[in-house]
């Protein structure tokens, strides 16, 4: 029946497709921007393997199944590279693909809304299902539970977990760990010292009660200690689905593991080797886990999944006082980012701007060359040295 279904989608997404190009030509016939087309002869291709047939809907996923299950499945990501993944919206030809998967590995937050709304509209019985946030709740809620001597609940039964904005108004702050991060009033700071709501925002922002309101950020990946948590619950997954290649998947991921540690522990010597732990993003800053675990403080323009490129100008004259009252001299922007903030920093303070990778996506040149989570995190180390020295 699966097999039935794709087939007519495939006919009517082929059929889409050729309307559209023909309607939506641009002069000079320069071939509009579209995502990649998984074409009906190509699923077929995938039907007739043995192998895993995979989904990701981001880069960081899509390369940890690529390092720990090599070419011993199929493998495809969402998004496409250069693409923005919080703008992304999933095409006729993506629902194809999510018809013939056995897996599919999403983050899960609100980032991804469109998930449950496609998941909802499918026959999804045979596939296997994983979000990242769902994977290391249990890490997460250990740690809550450590230091505050309580459990982790969640105000939301469909894998969303919160993650609050700050106003424009607002620089977003955080010198500890990442479970809050609400909605603060106009010219404050959002502080997250201590994981709970500081006294200047607003409390209640989410329909939550305040015995549940435990906030996450969804980019978990952006530290490799959530990255080893996270190739070791795709490991299993993967083994479990595919026990004749379990011994493969484990000395792969074993391997890799090995170089997630050691690039943990370059982050560890870089802070520690630093003279300051503060760091500026002229832009959103989406490593809030990253920060926790290397005993960094943040200050950013706005927080992780905002969508807005304008700050308020007090948000911007905070940021220049507090990089020349304590000598920071580099203020990060991300992949993809206008940087048009970040240039404004660079110009008042003279600092220097450098690009600080959250592996969201990839750009062409870099998807194309291969270039790996780790390659970038590495990236991100050197970076970071600059910054804290």
């Amino acid at each position: 029946m699966k097999k039935i279904i794709s087939l007519l989608l495939s006919v009517l997404l082929i059929v889409t497709l050729l309307a559209a190009c023909a309607a939506e030509e641009p002069a000079g016939g320069e071939p509009a921007y579209e995502t990649p087309v998984t074409l009906p002869a190509e699923i077929e291709r995938l039907e007739d393997t043995d192998r895993l047939s995979i989904i990701t809907t981001i880069f960081p996923q899509y390369d940890f199944i690529r390092q720990i299950a090599g070419d011993r499945v199929n493998l495809q990501m969402l998004l496409s590279p250069g693409a923005e993944a919080h703008s992304f919206e999933p095409s006729p030809q993506d629902m194809i693909a999510l018809l013939e998967a056995d897996l599919f590995v999403y983050i899960g937050g609100h980032g991804e809304a469109w998930v449950d709304t496609i998941l909802g509209a499918m026959d999804s019985d045979s596939l296997t299902i994983v979000a990242l946030l769902d994977m290391i709740d249990d890490l997460l809620a250990g740690e809550h539970d450590h230091e505050h001597g309580h459990g982790h609940d969640t105000c939301d039964d469909n894998h969303h977990h919160h993650h609050d904005d700050c106003d424009d108004d607002d620089v977003c702050d955080s010198s500890d760990h990442h479970h809050h991060h609400d909605d603060c009033d106009d010219d404050d700071t959002c502080d997250d010292d201590h994981h709970h709501h500081s006294d200047t925002c607003d409390d209640h922002s989410d329909a939550c009660d305040d015995n549940h309101d435990y906030h996450y950020d969804e980019h978990v990946w952006t530290s490799p200690r959530n990255a080893i948590y996270i190739v070791k619950g795709l490991t299993a997954i993967l083994s479990d689905l595919d026990p004749d290649n379990a011994q493969y998947f484990a000395a792969n991921a074993a391997a890799y593991i090995q170089e997630l540690e050691d690039l943990d522990q370059a982050f560890r010597h870089v802070v520690a080797e630093g003279v300051r732990t503060a760091i500026v993003f002229g832009d959103r800053n989406p490593f809030r886990y990253l920060a926790a675990h290397y005993g960094l403080t943040y200050h950013a323009a706005f927080d992780g999944c905002s969508t807005e490129t304008q700050a308020n100008p007090q948000t911007i004259a905070r940021l220049i006082e507090l990089m020349d009252s304590e000598g920071i001299p580099v203020v990060f922007y991300i992949e993809f980012s206008n940087q048009l903030i970040a240039d404004v920093l660079v110009e008042a303070t003279g600092a220097e701007k450098l690009e600080f990778h959250s592996t969201h996506n990839l750009s062409y040149a870099d998807f194309n060359a291969g270039v790996t989570y780790l390659e970038l995190m590495h990236r991100n180390v050197e970076q970071l040295r600059q910054a804290l020295n």
